[in-house]
């Protein structure tokens, strides 16, 4: 049985063919899109969870009923409108229906302008309670991104929305981001955050494969395809059917692999090796680099088609050393995550210790960071300790040294924004200025003390 098309506005269930044609006609005048039924029976099954339309039914029906019905429909969405269709003697009936959740009754005879306006008010109905829905939806999306990849940058929230926005589409996508940057983050963030999110993630790092296996692993094999290949294997793509794959370092694939990877994204079949059959796949497949495929591309080491193939969608990951001031905010969230996850008291850094945070050029990014939070976790030092030319030779040109003082004090003040600070007055001691000061420089920072759950600094004085 198919499942009722969206476009579906009104589904009518009669098993009296006249009437059924005349509600059915009296709808389709009003410009309403119907579908009817001569019986319930299955019909549950049939219709989604967010279906937007609603269902008009007679209660007298061989098999399932209508009362039966509304109780099978509610079961699985308690807010779809059911309009009840009654005779005379079942208006009893009809009050139970009601209190059993039916959006209105009808009593036979009735109006044509009485069927129309209760069905454009239940309508009316179930599109705000969809809406609401999807609001719901979009701010349990926003708050579990938060969670996941933690910080106040314009670089964070930025690639929050991106993800947000290209969670909701099937499209694949191209990760670009550095050692370290949180690449399966972010694609487990758009796998949990899509339709997808009930079928398999599966990771793979392709550089971490033996060139020999490379095609077994991603496409599985046939018994007898290759000497040692004793029994049939599944390979990760077929395996990733109905969710997303991830595939890393991609950049490593050789040639050969590189042109059965570019026909599957076209075609979205697979053909193990040693076989002939070709799988139909549903899946997304994400891939990441840490590596200019453009670049790659035009050297020959990469295949300019599967590279123009990849790049419909990408999305960069921001180095941690251009968002400093999630620096110590991180930090500590790696921190205060360790010392629960070991049982242990959180421990608060010195002022040194946030200084050497934020003068390091983390070339290990966000994976270097969570390893020093970790250690200073467990009372181990930060291990953080570059010598004077390693930090200049691995520092980024940040610009002069006006900028980099300006960079380094708004990752100070956005950092103590983020601690458990009252009023103006607490966040100004706990970092050694006037109100006044604080004040301006908050200003000149784009920074907010409300948006960091106090009061607006307007507010005092």
């Amino acid at each position: 049985m198919s499942i009722i098309d969206a476009h579906t506005q009104v589904l009518l269930i009669d098993d009296d063919p006249h009437l059924r044609q005349a509600l059915s006609q009296t709808l389709d005048l009003a410009g309403l899109k119907v579908a009817t039924l001569a019986d319930a029976k299955g019909l549950a099954e049939r219709i989604e969870r967010d279906w937007p339309g609603v269902v008009v039914s007679d209660i007298r029906m061989p098999g399932v009923d209508g009362l039966e019905l509304l109780k099978q429909l509610h079961e699985q969405d308690p807010d779809l409108p059911v309009l009840l269709i009654t005779g005379h003697g079942d208006v009893p009936l009809a009050v139970q229906a009601m209190r059993a959740g039916a959006y209105d009754f009808l009593e036979k005879p009735f109006a044509s302008e009485d069927l129309l306006e209760s069905v454009r008010r239940a309508l009316a109905l179930r599109r705000l309670v969809l809406d609401n829905r999807s609001l719901r939806l979009a701010l349990a999306d926003r708050q579990q991104l938060s969670g996941r990849l933690v910080g106040n940058s314009p670089a964070i929230q930025r690639l929050r929305e991106q993800i947000g926005s290209l969670a909701g589409i099937s499209t694949d996508v191209l990760i670009l981001g550095e050692t370290g940057a949180g690449k399966e983050v972010v694609a487990r963030a758009l796998h949990d955050l899509s339709s997808r999110r009930d079928g398999p993630f599966v990771a793979i790092n392709a550089g971490a494969l033996a060139e020999s296996v490379v095609e077994s692993e991603l496409f599985g094999h046939e018994p007898g395809a290759f000497t040692g290949a004793q029994k049939r294997r599944i390979g990760k793509f077929e395996f990733a059917n109905g969710g997303t794959l991830f595939l890393d370092e991609i950049e490593s694939m050789t040639l050969d692999v590189q042109v059965k990877l570019l026909r599957l994204l076209q075609e979205r079949v697979v053909e193990r090796l040693g076989g002939n059959q070709l799988i139909p796949l549903d899946i997304r497949v994400i891939a990441a680099t840490k590596e200019d495929l453009r670049t790659a591309a035009d050297q020959g080491r990469f295949r300019a088609d599967l590279y123009y193939r990849l790049n419909v969608a990408p999305l960069r990951i921001p180095p941690l050393r251009e968002r400093g001031e999630d620096i110590l905010v991180l930090f500590q969230h790696f921190a205060n995550t360790a010392s629960a996850r070991h049982g242990l008291p959180q421990r608060e850094l010195q002022p040194g210790q946030r200084a050497m945070l934020l003068r390091h050029p983390w070339p290990g990014n966000v994976r270097e960071l969570q390893n020093a939070g970790e250690r200073f976790a467990l009372g181990l030092d930060l291990g953080l300790e570059l010598s004077l030319d390693s930090q200049l030779h691995n520092a980024p040109l940040a610009g002069s040294l006006s900028e980099q003082v300006e960079a380094f004090e708004r990752a100070l003040i956005a950092a103590e924004l983020t601690r458990n600070h009252n009023s103006l007055r607490s966040l100004a001691e706990a970092l050694g200025l006037p109100r006044k000061t604080l004040h301006d420089k908050l200003r000149k920072h784009g920074l907010n003390f409300a948006d960091a759950g106090g009061s607006s600094p307007e507010e005092i004085d």
